[in-house]
């Protein structure tokens, strides 16, 4: 499996880890205040779609990279998307 080469897309992809990461630790906050059920869902969706977003721009970098062929890349969104 090729790793993430470029060190500008590694630190982006990191950045927005550390943005999911502060999202989910506000719905702790959330649920720890006892807030409203939607409003915790609300922010569950979004960090969900966040690390969607993550997993997705992680995958534009392998293309780009070209280490991978096609069909293997074919593959691992169809096991993890």
């Amino acid at each position: 499996m090729p790793l993430l080469a470029d060190p500008s897309k590694k630190k982006a992809l990191c950045d927005r880890l550390a943005r999911v990461e502060g999202q989910l630790r506000g719905v702790q906050r959330l649920i720890e205040s006892d807030a409203d059920c939607e409003k915790i869902a609300q922010q569950l969706s979004a960090a969900r779609k966040a690390l969607d977003k993550s997993f997705f721009s992680m995958v534009g970098c392998m293309i780009e990279q070209g280490d991978l062929p096609s069909d293997e890349i074919a593959d691992m969104l169809a096991k993890f998307a």
